[in-house]
């Protein structure tokens, strides 16, 4: 994420939180739908053995249209409001973190990328959990034919968000925080970290133009890569935590916390089971890295014009 030019430097915190929100809320409309196919993959047989239950979700294609037909084309942009409230929340608040510790000059000393990088998407992660909250069990819900997982029956953001506070408090709002910060951190730190080297590589091979918009393309692909790996067990063990039943004490009912879920997977589903929908999460992960990096590096870009032809 580090600014790829002098010019890249005169943009403030500030500007990079509207900048960093925005761009990641218009990859979110692009790849929402991956996103409602990778939560049901990921909820399918849920804490059951391989091959005792019944697979309603096979593949990418099979699975948005199985999702169409019960649905409705629609269905396939579920929990598009609460994404896209998340994607604002979360990103605005790790592009901030982020592009203060750039300002700051942390991000050249020795591993300070990655660093950065971590702490700004715990913060963000925390910051934006109510809202993920809410989107993976919009996303999940479906008709009864082809439920996988807790069906919460929320009928919009704000009434879910009404639900979860009148029935479990405001810290029912956090429940699964435990889940996504791990996941945002070690998937900011591998994005923001490899997004910057990747960018830097490839200018240094000159293939492209230096304020070329293929920059910022080849970086976004090399780092979605690294994301995708790095976040895959985290990302099911999130969805878990975040669609599973409460008690009246707002206590889950499937899982006590991250590593019990880790454990319980593994048990119970095997280990391959953290790897659900990994060839999901890389399609939804690979095109939102590669659209919200190159978004954001094109609104840096044109901000940057902006305040030039200001002065």
């Amino acid at each position: 994420m580090a600014p790829a030019t002098d010019a890249g430097d005169m943009v403030t915190p500030t500007v990079d939180l509207v900048l960093g929100a925005s761009a990641c809320c218009l990859a979110c409309v692009f790849t929402n739908p991956l996103e409602v196919v990778k939560t049901r993959l990921q909820l399918q047989g849920e804490l059951q053995a391989p091959g005792t239950y019944p697979r309603p979700y096979r593949g990418l294609v099979s699975s948005a249209a199985a999702i169409a037909r019960a649905d409705g084309l629609w269905g396939l942009q579920k929990g598009l409001a609460a994404g896209l409230l998340y994607q604002g929340l979360m990103n605005g608040v790790r592009f901030y973190c982020y592009s203060l510790a750039c300002q700051a000059g942390f991000t050249q000393q020795p591993g300070g990328t990655v660093l950065a990088g971590a702490v700004a998407g715990a913060l963000g992660a925390f910051v934006g959990s109510p809202a993920y909250l809410v989107k993976t069990q919009l996303q999940a819900q479906t008709v009864a034919a082809m439920a996988v997982g807790h069906q919460h029956q929320h009928q919009s953001v704000l009434g879910a968000l009404e639900t979860i506070w009148h029935q479990q408090g405001l810290l029912g709002l956090w429940r699964g925080v435990g889940g996504a910060v791990p996941r945002v951190t070690v998937g900011s730190a591998a994005q923001l970290a490899t997004f910057a080297s990747a960018k830097a590589w490839v200018q240094e091979r000159q293939w492209f133009l230096e304020d070329s918009w293929l920059v910022a393309l080849a970086g976004g692909m090399i780092s979605s890569i690294a994301v995708a790996a790095v976040m895959a067990p985290f990302d099911v063990v999130s969805t878990r935590l975040y669609n599973q039943p409460v008690d009246r004490a707002g206590r889950g009912q499937l899982y006590r916390g991250l590593a019990d879920c880790l454990v319980k997977i593994c048990q119970q589903e095997g280990p391959l089971a953290l790897y659900k929908g990994l060839g999901l999460a890389y399609l939804r992960l690979g095109p939102h890295t590669i659209l919200s990096m190159f978004f954001w590096d094109e609104l840096r870009k044109l901000t940057t014009r902006a305040q030039h032809q200001g002065t």
